[in-house]
């Protein structure tokens, strides 16, 4: 006779009542997300548990690193809240916040201990001459933190606001008597862009104020305009928002600088309805094909709803910074304008009364009537009011297909990546 002894997991099943405070009270949390009956969820199970007890032994901490699942059969909302439509999910929580990126690496025993270990890296790179931050590489982002000790509050909150970021910008920090004469009035974070003659940016707040830190950080390190790219568009879909995208020529240096400026000054409270985009249109031809353009008509503006696709129908070099045009572009989007406007022409507008034609009042009472075909559109006159609503024009078909939807993630349940498990 003999037992075999059979450790207990302790993945932690995640429910209404204990997730918010499994995710804010670690450091790391890694979340499955499951279904009972997909058979890929059952597969992954003792990988996982066998993942969670490796890491527990190379991370014994308390509050360090969590393993949990969400059943989202029983936990649907959940489910929902963090979008989860395929099983299993992997989800990375740091500081009690979801990473942007969904884990998407090899699902094995040692990749995961592996990922875990290369995430509890200190995510700054601690200087120890002031010479190392005077010659940074200025084609990245980097924030520098000046502190009085390592050991400080400041310092850790700013750790908090790097681990959390660390994917976004490089973070560096001097402490201790070389950072004295940076933190004449206490300790000091700084913001450099990636350009090359820049300015720095100071944070206005105090380094101990944490919430007000991370928004800061956040807006600085998560550009308004970033670039799309076939690496990292599956990751931008994920966001859910739709797409503004200036398709240019990668030559064309200056449309691009120009097209962020303008979103920062004029649609800054669109961030969170609309993510702002620019691509190589060299690259992204099939876009460009679908809306019936090419690469000689770049620089061109696109809006993808993620069911359809929109051309902005004006020469975007003369007219993107017109007042409110493209303002009025996303307003169409929301209002269901543009797709209803794609069958049926202009909305249906009034022009003032005219004679009744055919009238001794109408002097164009003679004009040859073929001129008044009922499928003929007249132009949108914003002074206008409505009269008559158009016609649907024949042979009109709908919006051209949204492109970049299907470089998201799969949303067939238990669907997974090749090389996962």
């Amino acid at each position: 006779m003999f037992v075999l002894k059979v450790a207990v997991a302790d993945v932690i099943p995640l429910n209404s009542d204990n997730i918010n405070t499994i995710l804010n009270s670690n450091e790391l949390v890694m979340v499955n997300f499951y279904a009972d009956w997909c058979r890929f969820s059952q597969m992954l199970t003792p990988i996982f548990e066998e993942a969670e007890r490796k890491v527990k032994e190379k991370h014994p901490d308390e509050g360090k690193v969590v393993f949990a699942k969400v059943d989202c059969d029983r936990e649907s909302q959940i489910a929902g809240l963090y979008q989860v439509s395929k099983y299993p999910t992997l989800k990375l929580f740091q500081q009690g916040q979801v990473m942007k990126r969904e884990y998407r690496g090899q699902r094995s025993v040692d990749a995961f201990v592996n990922f875990i270990s290369d995430q509890l890296q200190n995510p700054i790179q601690v200087a120890t001459d002031p010479d190392e931050l005077d010659n940074l590489d200025w084609h990245k982002p980097h924030v520098i933190g000046y502190f009085d000790s390592e050991d400080s509050p400041d310092y850790k909150f700013f750790q908090k606001v790097a681990s959390i970021l660390r994917s976004d910008c490089n973070f560096h920090s001097l402490s201790g008597p070389l950072s004295e004469k940076d933190r004449i009035a206490g300790n000091k974070i700084v913001f450099r862009p990636a350009v090359e003659n820049y300015n720095e940016m100071v944070f206005p707040g105090m380094a101990s104020d944490y919430n007000m830190l991370l928004k800061w950080t956040t807006d600085k390190c998560v550009p308004l305009v970033r670039e799309i790219t076939f690496e990292n568009a599956e990751e931008l879909t994920e966001e859910g928002l739709p797409f503004m995208i200036l398709f240019h020529h990668p030559d064309d240096i200056d449309t691009p600088q120009r097209f962020r400026k303008h979103v920062a000054s004029e649609l800054l409270p669109e961030r969170n309805f609309m993510n702002f985009l620019v691509a190589d249109g060299l690259k992204f031809t099939h876009p460009l094909h679908h809306l019936g353009k090419s690469a000689n008509d770049l620089p061109i503006i696109a809006i993808d709803s993620f069911k359809h696709m929109y051309l902005w129908n004006k020469n975007v070099k003369e007219h993107m910074e017109d007042k409110g045009a493209l303002l009025t572009f996303i307003q169409d989007l929301k209002s269901g304008k543009l797709h209803r406007e794609f069958h049926n022409g202009p909305d249906p507008t009034q022009a003032p009364e005219l004679p009744v034609a055919g009238s001794n009042d109408d002097p164009s009472s003679e004009t040859d009537s073929s001129s008044q075909a009922p499928s003929e559109h007249i132009p949108h006159d914003p002074t206008s009011v409505e009269t008559k609503k158009p016609e649907h024009v024949p042979g009109q078909t709908s919006p051209p297909e949204s492109l970049f939807k299907k470089l998201a993630p799969s949303k067939n349940r238990y669907t997974i990546l090749r090389d996962e498990l």
